[in-house]
């Protein structure tokens, strides 16, 4: 069974394209909801996040409110590094799991994780192939604009705190742009799906 990561920018259709794949039947998994479950109130990692940030982050009912995390995280670099020290070694770990739990299935010739910050982490090596999700930065401001309802200056913030889209494309083969429609990310899904479950 090949190991897929998938990753890419801030809104360049990585939910989408691993939507599509799951709805193919192909196994995956979002780093991005393990975190989720990872800091759930009273877990080791709510300890530490609510610790070093404060329980300033928490609404009502204890949960942390990840807006006004990432509004924290997002303009301070040293922040958002101890946030992602926290968060990422567990979530390598369950991704690690998952795919042992897969492997013993001779069903499956893949299974994909998305994984945001994959290069930022230097992880990439860890999987078989890297799939990356790309799209101009101007779409992706516009997206994170409308999506965050978020102004173009913090659309760009964020934007800084990742790898430029095209540093990511260049380290990779295997590229879906996601610019044009989504039919025609769909026919770019399926083609690489035919692809892998070939090999």
């Amino acid at each position: 069974m090949q190991r897929i990561a998938l990753t890419g920018g801030i809104a360049t259709g990585k939910t989408y394209i691993l939507r599509r794949l799951a709805a193919a039947s192909i196994p995956t998994v979002d780093a991005d909801e393990l975190a989720h479950s990872l800091i759930q109130p009273y877990t080791p990692s709510w300890v530490a996040i609510t610790n070093y940030f404060g329980k300033k982050i928490l609404d009502e009912t204890d949960n942390i409110n990840r807006k006004k995390l990432g509004a924290l995280v997002f303009a301070n670099t040293e922040a958002r590094r101890t946030l992602e020290d926290i968060i990422h070694p567990e979530v390598y770990q369950d991704i690690r799991h998952w795919f042992e739990s897969l492997a013993t299935d001779s069903n499956v010739p893949f299974a994909v994780a998305a994984i945001p910050l994959l290069y930022e982490t230097g992880h990439e090596t860890e999987f078989d192939k890297v799939l990356v999700a790309a799209c101009e930065p101007k779409t992706q401001i516009q997206r994170i604009m409308k999506r965050d309802n978020a102004t173009k200056a913090e659309a760009l913030q964020r934007l800084s705190a990742q790898l430029p889209i095209k540093d990511k494309v260049n380290r990779t083969e295997y590229i879906i742009r996601t610019d044009g429609t989504f039919q025609n990310t769909d026919q770019q899904v399926e083609a690489l799906m035919k692809n892998w479950q070939n090999v």
